[in-house]
C-alpha cells in the first residue's frame, strides 16, 4: 500500500479496474431477446432469400443451386415487370400523398380540440378499422365500389349518373382501398407530434402579423416535419407491400409488385425469381426512403 497525495491507494486497483470495466451491465441483457429475434427472424430469413435469388430454376424442380444474375437481369429486361414496378411505386407515391394531404389538417384538428370525450371518440374512430384485417375492409370496399355498389346505386338514384360507371378493379379503386387503409397510420403520427408542439408558438407568430398560411408555413411545418417523414415513410412502406388490397380491390387485370412475388413464389413455384423480385422491391423502397430522409435533412436539419 502506498500514500499518495490524494490519499490512501491500493496497489491491487489497477488490476481489478480492467475486469471491472468488462462487467456485462444488466440493463444491456434487456436487447438480447429482441436482437436474437430480429437476427433469426429477419436478417437470417434475408440473407438464406438472397441466396435463393441468384440460383436457377427448372420446370419439375424447386430451383437448382447456383451463382448467376439470370433472375435479375430477367426482371429488368422484361418491360412487364419494369411496368409492374413502376406502377407500385406510383400508387404508393400517391396514396401516401393523399393520406398526408387529408391526415395533417386531421391530426392537427385533434391535437388542439379541447373536448376530452370527443377527442378520445375520435381517436377509437381511427383506431378501431385497425383491429380489423385488410383482407376485411378490401371486402368491404368491394361492396361498395361494385358495379351495382352501394356508391353507384346512390349516385343513379340521385340523378349524378344515368348507369353504373366502372371503379371496381380500377387503379383508381386501389388507391381509395390503400388510402382507406393507410389514413390512420398517418393521423395518428402526425397527432402525437402536435400533441408536442405548444400552441404558444401559433400564438406568437399570429401576434407578430403573421397571416395563418404564413405561421403553419415557417412555424408548424418545420416543428411537424418529424411526423410527416414518419408517417409518410410509414405509409409509403405499407403501400409498396401492399397484398390484400391489390388482389381483391384491382382484380387480376390489376397488377403490383408484392401479389406477383407471390404469385411466383407460390403458383408458379419459383423461389430464385420471386427472391430476386422481392430484393429489387427492397431495395427501391430502401433507396427512395435514404434519399428523402437526406432531403429532408438539408431542408430542416436532422430531425
Amino acid at each position: 500500500m502506498t500514500v499518495t497525495a490524494e490519499g490512501v491507494s491500493d496497489p491491487y486497483s489497477r488490476r481489478i479496474r480492467p475486469f471491472q470495466r468488462l462487467k456485462f451491465d444488466s440493463g444491456q441483457a434487456l436487447l438480447v431477446p429482441a436482437v436474437l429475434v430480429v437476427v433469426l427472424g429477419l436478417l437470417f430469413p434475408l440473407l438464406l432469400m438472397l441466396r435463393y435469388s441468384f440460383n436457377r430454376w427448372a420446370a419439375g424442380e424447386l430451383m437448382i443451386a447456383a451463382f448467376t444474375l439470370d433472375n435479375y437481369i430477367r426482371f429488368f429486361a422484361d418491360p412487364f415487370y419494369i411496368g409492374v414496378l413502376l406502377r407500385t411505386l406510383w400508387m404508393s407515391l400517391v396514396s401516401t400523398a393523399v393520406c398526408l394531404l387529408l391526415g395533417l389538417p386531421a391530426a392537427y384538428y385533434l391535437s388542439r380540440l379541447k373536448t376530452r370525450w370527443l377527442k378520445t371518440a375520435l381517436i377509437l374512430a381511427i383506431v378501431i378499422p385497425l383491429l380489423m384485417g385488410n383482407a376485411v375492409r378490401a371486402a368491404g370496399w368491394m361492396v361498395l365500389l361494385a358495379d351495382k355498389g352501394l356508391v353507384n346505386e346512390a349516385l343513379i338514384y340521385a340523378g349524378v349518373l344515368s348507369e353504373p360507371v366502372r371503379i371496381l378493379y380500377t387503379g383508381k379503386a386501389v388507391a381509395i382501398g390503400l388510402v382507406a387503409v393507410l389514413l390512420p397510420f398517418m393521423i395518428i403520427s402526425l397527432q402525437t407530434v402536435f400533441d408536442g408542439i405548444s400552441e404558444s408558438y401559433e400564438e406568437a407568430a399570429m401576434s407578430l402579423g403573421a397571416p395563418p398560411w404564413a405561421m403553419f408555413y415557417r412555424v408548424l411545418l418545420p416543428l411537424v416535419m418529424p411526423g410527416i417523414f414518419s408517417g409518410s415513410l410509414l405509409c409509403f412502406v405499407l403501400a409498396m407491400n401492399a397484398y390484400a388490397t391489390p388482389v381483391l380491390i384491382g382484380g387480376p387485370s390489376f397488377h403490383m409488385m408484392a401479389p406477383k412475388v407471390a404469385e411466383q413464389a407460390l403458383k408458379v413455384f419459383n423461389w430464385p425469381f420471386a427472391a430476386s423480385m422481392a430484393f429489387v422491391l427492397m431495395a427501391v423502397t430502401l433507396a427512395l426512403t435514404v434519399s428523402a430522409s437526406l432531403a429532408l435533412q438539408r431542408r430542416y436539419g436532422r430531425m
